[in-house]
């Protein structure tokens, strides 16, 4: 194996890990609540579960941001910038966090108008979200510390984290709910606990390995103008982008559910399949990352274009593996996730869409992960841009014929055009880098 090749996997990898460990925050919950005996907790958890996904979803830019930012200076090897940027990051989480605590009432009264739930389902979700919001401030600084760590070309610390969040949660969950009798707040109590150990994994963590840097701090550079014009330009673009990005995933679904609740069903499923693809390539998208940003960053010209070189060299390769490996076996594993014959009979319709979405989107998550590390972010804003609006655009052309089959051929065009887009709009900058 190649040298660029072992520093591509020495981050993607752990980064793999890392991101299959998330959604089981979520489905540790559910399976607890599950054992309750009333539906109304395991709606409440999953309308709770929903609601954070989407506003941390829209924070996300402090992750992304901060590991560009982080890379280059570390190719720079300019470590005053390296510590102002975790602490100017980390500084700014905890102020939007501070924001999501004051509008926690608002937010939820807005967000429950939009959401059809009994009012039991309701009251129980309520009481799920004003005790996990309190760990908004564990959540958002947690993003800065894994954007920080991933642009230090360190995924391992993420996954460690990720870890005990996971371990911490299982335990203190189970506790509250099965030794203290506890119900839905038990779960959210747990959830909040796990968050904050997280945090505190995550320092202890950043002080074995880097509290060195902590005298490079320039507390008077902190926040000076320039430094913070390019790091809130550079989030942004993230967060326009993300919005688009989320715009389209809720009109997927909600758009699916006027079909029956048979093809609501299958799309839900088969999007898992995508899910699944995602989870590897945003691995790789962490590698890019990390190391076209340390690459720009150091001026070293040849190893941004090997680098990228190689990154699209297993991007085809994982594309091919999983084409073949949904080919085969797609069916089989949606029966994992349901024995309805009717939703796997249904499938049958549209599983052919899956199997064009490794091809379709690898280039996106590549290039998410160049253009983050490279800092150009406008490129990703302006692909998304058009990629969202083929989408709108080309679904309701289609929807009266197609129906269904319209929502998925605008979806592999939108995935498609995300990567072709931003593979023109940033030829100009690789000619210059590379």
């Amino acid at each position: 194996m190649s040298p660029t090749s072992k520093r591509i996997l020495d981050i993607a990898i752990p980064s793999i890990i890392s991101n299959i460990t998330v959604p089981l925050l979520g489905l540790i919950d559910v399976s607890i609540v599950g054992h309750l005996g009333a539906a109304s907790y395991i709606g409440a958890i999953a309308v709770g579960g929903m609601l954070f996904s989407m506003i941390y979803w829209l924070f996300g830019f402090l992750r992304m941001g901060t590991s560009g930012l982080t890379a280059q200076a570390y190719g720079q090897n300019n470590r005053q910038e390296i510590a102002n940027i975790l602490s100017r990051s980390v500084s700014i989480s905890m102020m939007l966090a501070a924001l999501l605590l004051i509008l926690q009432y608002p937010i939820r009264v807005i967000a429950f108008q939009f959401i059809d739930a009994s009012e039991e389902v309701q009251r129980l979700a309520t009481l799920y979200f004003h005790i996990c919001i309190w760990g908004a401030p564990a959540t958002l600084e947690l993003y800065s510390f894994s954007g920080w760590f991933i642009g230090m070309q360190n995924s391992r610390y993420p996954m460690f984290i990720a870890i005990t969040q996971n371990i911490v949660n299982i335990v203190a969950s189970l506790f509250f709910v099965f030794v203290l009798k506890m119900k839905v707040e038990g779960v959210a109590l747990g959830t909040l606990i796990a968050q904050y150990a997280g945090l505190l994994m995550a320092f202890l963590l950043w002080r074995s390995r880097y509290r060195n840097l902590k005298q490079h701090t320039s507390y008077r550079k902190l926040f000076e103008k320039a430094a913070m014009k390019r790091f809130f330009l550079v989030n942004r673009d993230i967060f326009l982008r993300t919005l688009c990005l989320v715009a389209v995933t809720v009109c997927f679904t909600s758009t699916g559910a006027a079909y029956g609740d048979v093809v609501l069903a299958v799309n839900t499923l088969l999007m898992q399949l995508f899910i699944l693809f995602s989870y590897v390539m945003d691995g790789f998208a962490y590698a890019g990352e990390a190391l076209s940003g340390k690459y720009v960053g150091a001026g070293n010209r040849q190893e941004l274009r090997t680098t990228v070189r190689h990154l699209f060299g297993w991007g085809i390769a994982l594309s091919l593996a999983f084409t073949l490996v949904y080919g085969i076996g797609g069916k089989g594993f949606l029966g994992l996730l349901t024995n309805d014959t009717a939703v796997i009979e249904a499938s049958s319709t549209y599983i052919y869409w899956v199997l064009l979405i490794p091809f379709a989107g690898f280039m996106a998550f590549l290039y998410d992960g160049i253009c983050i590390g490279m800092t150009a972010t406008h490129i990703m804003l302006r692909a998304m841009i058009i990629a969202a609006g083929s989408f709108f655009i080309l679904y309701y052309s289609l929807h009266s014929f197609w129906g269904n089959h319209a929502l998925w051929l605008a979806f592999i065009v939108y995935l498609a055009l995300r990567g072709i887009m931003q593979g023109i709009f940033i030829r100009p900058l690789m000619k210059k880098y590379t």
